[in-house]
């Protein structure tokens, strides 16, 4: 229960929030939070389930409100609050802005740190290796061995760059605050990895990635990315991260939840490709063997070459089945998806018999590396004759390990009382005419239920749009959370005057997107009416090639010149060019296309007029979107109303999210798509979307 001290502790930090900010006004609703948060933490509603989940408009304050609701309380109870985002601009923000000043104005003692995955940390060793190519008469490696190509005269400046700026402690090591890109067949050989990069070995004790730790260890509260605690939880969580049990997780952006945890899960190798590298195995493994002293690694060295090669027969005759059934997997299109995810007996025979070798074979390579890394700490192998070796083994054991996944899930009889798995494969064209092979999961919610809602000891989950046609229905079954388990629905409306600070129209059109050329001819003859001069438009499209379209028709006139097309720049030189006309008073348009409805800040000056050409329908292109309509409506449902209306009404309410972001924001939202009044759907959508004054043009 919430004790009384912890509730004091929680009104005093707000209260001297409050006394340090200028102007500052109590928000209701942010108090509100703040409270409903702790109770459910604290085990006011539900001592088993501690579940909360938030919907919460622009202007709440959730990231305030979900730091004072969670961190006393974790504090007295000597447990770690674990934030997750899914967008690198929300980490920078809590990291740089929002828990430096609840550190330094709410009274509470508490430490934080960013975490990033180990594969963010180059591995000092591998990058010293890199620079430096040993040359002795006991063994013949060469430090280029796992380089995809030959570096470059440029690659070997550039890792000589990175290995002094390490060395003279004018850079830690993580990958993202280097200041120019690092291609990535060069950074995966110098990056830190689970089977080289280990703490106990004295050359790597020092390594980026283990003093990073160091800071994770004593810090109360992490800033993660919604990638890395799902690498923790599928390892059984507390291998990275926290244990489950005693971590109290904040999930911020929930509304990515689901997507990032169904592409985690998934799986993909090339058959063609599998071969060339399983070649590479019995190599490693005979040099190995060479290296140690010990009789132990003979075995699992010749277990790995017939293993090795086993698989290699097994991908030879996959490539062969695919080669024979041309007609069947390929005609215009070059992918090919199961219908059902029901492949043939053939092809489910092939996944078990390279599953079964592909595991074995990850067995005996991990005894080589394990007897390997024995050698060394026991002194009989020199360190820096090894390292090539573990780096190459790692890199290989990883390889094994996600063949087996890949090919597990293609020998996997699917339940009848759960959702198949999506199966698919692609014919790749390019240097090596190739296969790619490919499964996802459909449904991940008893994922999440069995890692992490039945494991840990709190959890929030919030964003601005979490609810879909106003109920978190959708939600709930994305995310394996029950309607009455004891999860609590809290939905909170933005504290703006929607109503007198923003108008919706809907104005008359001619035609619906459907029909696709006559209504873009109709969007360049309506749109020149709808743009405003001397202000700051935003145009969201739903196809690149309607916007391409309707740019380059309004561009042949003078005055619409200017307008900028996302894609044509980056994001952040659009913007910039955007604040500098605005700042100017001059007219600025942006073209933009669903990836603009999100995650775009430009309030007051800088968004005054948005338009919305048609409603953000995403069609099922992707084989696990199609698998899943399939199967809704194998199951007698419909794929239309269950999925593309829902995820249209959070898309929308996202779009229009863009115009007012603080209190004080005015301007007008256009929505050119006549479905709104015309379908039985549209009203559900339009009674999804905030209380804006509303106009339809009849």
């Amino acid at each position: 229960m919430l004790g009384d001290k912890t509730k004091e502790s929680i009104r005093s930090a707000y209260k001297r929030i409050g006394e340090s900010l200028e102007n500052f006004s109590p928000r209701k609703e942010q108090a509100y939070l703040i409270a409903e948060i702790a109770k459910t933490i604290a085990g006011e509603y539900d001592r088993n389930t501690r579940h909360i989940v938030i919907e919460a408009g622009t202007g709440t304050g959730k990231s305030l409100a979900y730091c004072l609701g969670s961190i006393p309380i974790a504090l007295k109870r000597k447990k770690k609050v674990i934030i997750s985002t899914a967008t690198v601009a929300l980490q920078e923000q809590l990291v740089n802005k929002d828990l430096p000043f609840l550190l330094r104005h709410s009274g509470l003692a508490f430490e934080f740190c960013l975490v990033k995955g180990r594969q963010r940390y180059v591995c000092a060793q591998r990058l010293a290796l890199a620079n430096h190519t040993h040359s002795d008469s006991d063994s013949d490696i060469e430090q280029v061995a796992l380089f995809e190509r030959k570096p470059t005269k440029h690659d070997t400046q550039l890792l000589k760059r990175m290995h002094k700026a390490l060395v003279d402690g004018k850079w830690q090591g993580d990958r993202d605050s280097w200041p120019t890109p690092i291609a990535n067949d060069i950074w995966q050989y110098i990056q830190s990895d689970k089977h080289s990069c280990l703490r106990h070995l004295d050359e790597h004790a020092q390594c980026p990635f283990h003093r990073a730790r160091d800071y994770m260890d004593n810090a109360n509260v992490l800033v993660v990315n919604h990638s890395l605690l799902l690498a923790d939880l599928e390892l059984g969580g507390g291998k990275i991260l926290t244990e489950p049990e005693d971590t109290i997780y904040i999930i911020d952006e929930a509304h990515h939840l689901p997507d990032i945890t169904r592409d985690h899960a998934s799986a993909m190798a090339t058959v063609k490709g599998a071969v060339e590298w399983l070649q590479r195995l019995a190599p490693t493994a005979d040099r190995i063997n060479k290296l140690a002293t010990t009789d132990r690694t003979i075995s699992p060295a010749l277990k790995v070459a017939d293993l090795s090669e086993e698989i290699i027969t097994e991908l030879r005759r996959v490539n062969e089945y695919f080669d024979a059934n041309q007609n069947v997997f390929f005609g215009e299109d070059k992918q090919y998806r199961f219908e059902n995810g029901v492949v043939s007996d053939e092809l489910r025979h092939f996944g078990e018999d390279i599953a079964n070798a592909s595991k074995k074979c990850f067995s005996e390579l991990n005894k080589l590396y394990n007897t390997l890394l024995e050698e060394v700490k026991d002194g009989n192998v020199q360190m820096y004759k090894a390292e090539p070796l573990l780096a190459e083994a790692g890199f290989e054991i990883q390889r094994v390990e996600n063949l087996e996944k890949i090919w597990s899930m293609y020998a996997k009889q699917d339940s009848e009382k759960a959702a198949p798995l999506a199966r698919w494969i692609e014919k790749t064209t390019g240097k090596r005419d190739d296969y790619l092979v490919s499964a996802s999961p459909i449904d991940v919610g008893f994922m999440l239920q069995d890692n992490l809602w039945d494991k840990c000891d709190a959890a929030v989950l919030c964003s601005a749009t979490l609810c879909a046609l106003n109920s978190f229905d959708h939600f709930r079954r994305q995310v394996g959370l029950g309607n009455d388990d004891g999860t609590q629905y809290k939905k909170l409306n933005s504290p703006f005057d929607y109503q007198q600070n923003a108008v919706l129209t809907i104005p008359k059109m001619q035609h619906e997107p459907n029909v696709s050329e006559p209504f873009t001819l109709e969007l360049i003859s309506k749109l020149p009416s709808l743009l405003r001069e001397n202000q700051a438009n935003l145009v969201l499209f739903s196809s690149y090639w309607q916007m391409e379209a309707v740019a380059n028709a309004l561009r042949e006139k003078p005055q619409y010149k200017t307008i900028q097309v996302q894609g044509e720049q980056s994001r952040q030189a659009i913007l910039n060019l955007h604040k500098e006309r605005c700042d100017q008073g001059k007219t600025s348009i942006i073209f933009g296309s669903q990836s603009f409805s999100e995650g775009l800040d430009l309030p007051g000056k800088y968004l005054t007029n948005l338009i919305i050409t048609k409603l953000p329908f995403s069609v099922p292109t992707s084989p696990v979107d199609q698998a899943h309509a399939e199967y809704i409506k194998h199951k007698g449902g419909n794929p239309f109303m269950l999925l593309s209306v829902p995820d249209a009404s959070k898309k929308l309410v996202q779009s229009c999210g863009r115009l007012l972001r603080n209190e004080k924001d005015t301007g007008m939202i256009t929505i050119l798509d006549r479905r709104l009044v015309s379908k039985r759907y549209g009203k559900d959508l339009l009674d999804s979307l905030p209380p804006y004054r509303l106009n339809i043009e009849y």
